[in-house]
């Protein structure tokens, strides 16, 4: 690690430092706001150093962990809304319904008021309110600013085709998980659908899950993947993602939990082995010989009665029996 040094005004001197976090209180329109901001503390005498850097550094700590506070947009946000729908700061005002310089000055800093800032988010979150305020907000927008988002608002939305429970549920799992292949993805979608359905008898989403050849999925969350060329975290339309949690219950949330902390342990080829091992996806697929066509359903019934079996025998509910359970499936 590179030296850092600068002068310290309590030892006179040029000194070594470190960087570390602190909490201080700020009042911000007479409330009172915890922040944790990094300060440079002299290695000598303990105190703290103003050092080349550090002020903008706790400026933007400020903005950031305020605006988070508050659930107000940040700028990359913005950056994002704006890159997702091809669409320029003046004409991103008109659309929304601000003033022609109001994008401007937030991508320069200014806060957003909450009312704004819910629209922004909205926008950048749904692409049917995005083009519900095209539409509305038509005749301010040249030709060319108004079907270039167009397009690419009725592009996103027939690519996000799953319901939005499964919306919500996909984004809770990339919010837990630091990485998430498609293969890992549609397992432990089917893992939750079924334990969920087993321990509250009804489905957690409306989506139809696949008996395909590595096992159950759900082709329009595969279809939605497929699309995103690189890291879905890393494109800018994972975006519309974010954000979609905030809706689930808490059971939801439990199972969710307790498949992430279970099945979540393993990679999507060991999850394959254990549907593969399992009545609703041998089931589905009987009958058919090698030619089995991927339009084959497995029911939701079909699911729901085998994890309620399941959880009859090992107690799924708990974390001790569902990784028993996983235990003696792939033994």
């Amino acid at each position: 690690m590179a030296e850092r040094k600068d002068f310290c005004i309590e030892c006179r001197k040029e000194t070594e430092y470190i960087l570390q976090k602190k909490a201080v209180v700020r009042n911000i329109r007479n409330k009172d706001y915890t922040f944790e901001i990094t300060v440079a503390i002299c290695t000598i005498c303990g105190e703290e150093m103003s050092v080349p850097g550090i002020i903008d550094k706790n400026i933007q700590e400020f903005d950031e962990q305020y605006r988070k506070t508050e659930g107000l947009v940040s700028v990359d946000d913005i950056e994002k809304l704006m890159k997702i729908y091809r669409i320029g700061k003046t004409p991103l005002s008109l659309t929304l319904g601000f003033g022609e310089v109001t994008i401007t000055r937030y991508l320069d800093g200014q806060i957003p008021s909450k009312e704004y800032s819910d629209v922004i988010k909205s926008a950048l979150t749904s692409p049917v309110y995005m083009k519900q305020k095209l539409y509305e907000n038509r005749e301010k927008l040249t030709d060319a600013a108004y079907n270039k988002a167009l397009e690419a608002a009725n592009s996103l939305e027939s690519l996000f085709s799953v319901s939005e429970k499964m919306l919500r549920v996909i984004s809770y799992l990339f919010d837990k998980l630091e990485e998430v292949t498609p293969l890992m993805l549609q397992k432990l979608l089917y893992f939750i659908q079924g334990i969920y359905s087993a321990l509250y008898g009804k489905a957690i989403f409306i989506d139809e899950c696949r008996a395909w050849l590595h096992g159950p999925v759900y082709p329009e969350v595969y279809d939605l993947f497929k699309d995103f060329k690189y890291n879905p975290i890393d494109d800018a339309r994972f975006a519309l993602f974010e954000g979609n949690d905030d809706a689930l219950t808490d059971d939801e949330k439990r199972v969710i939990d307790l498949v992430i902390n279970t099945y979540g342990i393993y990679g999507g080829k060991t999850l394959e082995k254990v549907t593969h091992k399992e009545l609703p996806w041998i089931e589905s697929r009987k009958g058919y010989g090698d030619g089995v066509p991927s339009s084959v359903l497995i029911p939701k019934e079909r699911m729901m009665k085998y994890y309620a079996e399941v959880n009859k025998r090992y107690g799924i509910s708990t974390e001790e029996g569902l990784l028993t359970y996983i235990h003696d499936t792939l033994a």
